[in-house]
């Protein structure tokens, strides 16, 4: 990924030295299993723990006579060792090292993923209950539906959020057994014991039935778990751009002194960071599905990820790691208007009532039909007159038979109508981590 869109700690951990450097740790762990079986002399196993050291730029000189660069690296650890360094590698396949230590940078990857989910996810509940009660218009179809709050549009994301990082979670967990079974997964150089002891030491999981890799259903599933989130992220840039359309500016993002929006325009306030978002978010999509592609490799193993999985693991964890952060700016510093809100409510000349309407008539003896029929009829000509449409339904004379003048406001009142928003906001508490904690000690 570019330098761009590369934030430092995510980056570190996909750089070649950081990939070397697992796999060295995977080469320590197994030599130490060995040699508490009398395979590697104590000697030897004290000298490559004193002496093995990674060199990238030495790697990349032998790799271009063997073109492996698991020999490589495998060559210039044992120089690095001196004599002793024979006893690196034993009994082990290139794909043992491989995706065990991509194992471990899978986790640390998402570790930092995880965090910044959930600093993301306190930003967002924090914006939702701050404008719990700033009414705004509920748009669907793009067009005026009934009023809701900014607050619960937040909530929203928030709870979406949620539900990608439980997901990710599970995905991360699930992605990051090593294995050490040998070509084909048969244990035909190591026994069985030797990984688990590896693999504890390590602190990972054995994948309990492997071939030369472990199965790529684990990384699809993982790169469409981190698909959906980036479309939560994209889902809430998508409404701050349609939000700060000029004809509706209710919201816009924060813009910093100095900052400009157009080379010809000074006037321009663009939603840059939101249309990022959503480009984005369209990389990681198709990073999932070339992890998708990924999954179907033939017999035991062919090597068609291996180039894809280059790109496309460290790529896909540096741009969500870099939405995630960005997203968190974007909502922390959202400019609200809701003097603008409410202009809008009001220039929808009260059409957003007209379901309420609906009841109060039904509710007052008239049919369904009719109740319709009679709404519907007065909202055209309210929208047609550019006239409110508690005017239109006052001048009605069935209006006026069926629902007294007080009733008629009430239709009206929006508070009124979202008498149980707080309710909805108070759901917020179940993402609190404290609750969380306290609900699942429960739940044992």
């Amino acid at each position: 990924m570019i330098r761009r869109y590369t934030r430092p700690e995510m980056g570190a951990r996909w750089t070649d030295e950081a990939r070397f450097e697992q796999m060295l740790r995977v080469e320590l762990a197994a030599t130490r299993a060995q040699a508490r079986r009398g395979r590697v002399p104590p000697e030897a196993l004290a000298a490559i723990e004193a002496r093995a050291r990674v060199d990238v730029a030495r790697i990349e000189e032998i790799e271009r006579t063997t073109d492996h660069d698991v020999i490589a690296f495998v060559s210039q650890v044992a120089e690095s060792v001196g004599p002793e360094g024979r006893y690196l590698h034993l009994g082990l396949t290139s794909s043992d090292v491989i995706d065990t230590a991509l194992a471990l940078q899978l986790r640390a990857a998402g570790e930092l993923l995880l965090r910044d989910c959930d600093q993301l996810l306190a930003v967002l509940v924090a914006r939702a209950r701050a404008e719990a009660d700033t009414l705004m218009m509920g748009r669907t179809h793009s067009v005026h539906a009934e009023p809701t709050t900014c607050g619960l549009k937040v909530a929203g994301w928030a709870f979406e959020l949620d539900r990608g990082r439980r997901r990710l979670e599970v995905a991360l967990d699930d992605v990051a057994p090593g294995k050490l079974s040998g070509p084909v997964g048969t244990y035909s150089l190591l026994e069985p014991e030797v990984e688990a002891e590896v693999m504890t030491e390590l602190g990972l999981r054995a994948d309990p039935v492997s071939t030369q890799i472990v199965q790529r259903d684990r990384h699809a599933a993982l790169l469409g778990a981190m698909a959906v989130l980036a479309g939560s992220l994209e889902r809430v840039a998508t409404e701050v751009r349609n939000l700060q359309h000029t004809e509706i500016g209710e919201v816009m993002e924060p813009f910093r002194g100095g900052q400009k929006g157009s080379s010809a325009m000074p006037h321009k306030r663009n939603p840059i960071l939101s249309e990022r978002v959503a480009g984005l978010a369209r990389l990681i999509r198709g990073y999932a599905g070339a992890a998708l592609e990924n999954q179907p490799l033939w017999h035991e193993r062919d090597i068609s990820h291996s180039s894809a999985e280059r790109i496309i693991l460290p790529d896909a964890t540096i741009l969500l790691d870099y939405l995630l952060v960005k997203v968190a700016g974007l909502v922390e510093g959202l400019v609200v208007r809701p003097e603008r809100m409410l202009e809008n409510i009001e220039r929808g000349l009260g059409l957003h009532a007209s379901s309420r309407v609906l009841t109060a008539l039904v509710e007052a003896g008239l049919s369904r039909e009719a109740a319709y029929e009679l709404v519907q009829r007065a909202a055209v000509v309210a929208a047609d007159g550019r006239r409110p449409l508690r005017e239109v339904l006052a001048a009605d004379a069935e209006v006026g038979r069926r629902l007294a003048v007080d009733e008629l406001d009430g239709c009206f009142d929006d508070r009124r109508h979202l008498a149980h928003v707080p309710t909805v906001i108070a759901r917020l508490d179940a993402l609190d981590p404290a609750t969380r904690r306290a609900t699942a000690d429960a739940h044992r």
